[in-house]
């Protein structure tokens, strides 16, 4: 009779870790689409200063979200193939300067700084250039990168060139094409650059430079 009292247990046993089991794969199977299911950042409004955070791991969204007050608001979403934390609401660039130091100081992380201008003179389109030129790639240096998205119009190096008052060169930056304004390492005058484009209508945005291919030093028309 002992025996046979044991046996419901076994079953109840089987069958929990047969739940468990069960539970587990569909909570994994959870987590793989809810990481699917990270949105495209939206771009930001006319005028505004964008502060995209590279944050690609839970923990680094959540140091994140805890070092910032909770008036700035917050979202996670693709930017480039980056996974990066959306804060917006900035109208002033040293107002998104002082946040992006902020956020590197405090909490270790490199932010992207990116606007759209009040009037701008370009419309986007959603075929990259087509590349007819060889070229020899290589990576840049530790600083800053203002790129230049020209949305396929190369009539638009000539204006960039006036803006920053010299060369233009070519490069890319998460498999997309750009024209690069200025490279330095030194941060004001990166931030200065973009706020002299954002003034004269270019959509541009200030980035690590050591994840920018150089493709043309200069471009010439």
């Amino acid at each position: 009779m002992h025996r046979f009292q044991t046996l419901p247990s076994v079953l109840g046993l089987a069958m929990s870790t047969t739940t468990f089991a069960y539970i587990g794969l569909i909570g994994g199977m959870s987590s793989v689409f809810a990481q699917q299911a990270i949105p495209l950042c939206q771009p930001p409004k006319a005028g505004e200063y964008l502060l995209l955070v590279v944050s690609p791991t839970a923990n680094n969204q959540k140091q994140l979200r805890s070092a910032l007050p909770p008036e700035l608001k917050t979202i996670t979403c693709k930017y480039l193939n980056e996974t990066v934390t959306r804060v917006g609401g900035f109208n002033k660039i040293d107002d998104a300067n002082r946040w992006a130091r902020y956020v590197s100081n405090i909490v270790g992380l490199s932010a992207i700084i990116t606007t759209r201008p009040t009037t701008p003179d370009v419309q986007a389109q959603q075929q990259p250039p087509q590349q007819t030129v060889s070229y020899n790639p290589q990576a840049l240096g530790e600083g800053y990168a203002v790129l230049v998205d020209y949305y396929n119009r190369p009539e638009l190096v000539t204006s960039v060139q006036q803006a920053v008052g010299g060369n233009v060169g070519f490069v890319s930056y998460g498999q997309r094409p750009y024209l690069l304004a200025v490279y330095t390492t030194n941060q004001t005058e990166a931030y200065n650059t973009l706020q002299k484009l954002n003034n004269g209508g270019f959509v541009a945005s200030i980035v690590d430079s050591r994840k920018v291919i150089l493709l043309r030093s200069t471009v010439r028309l």
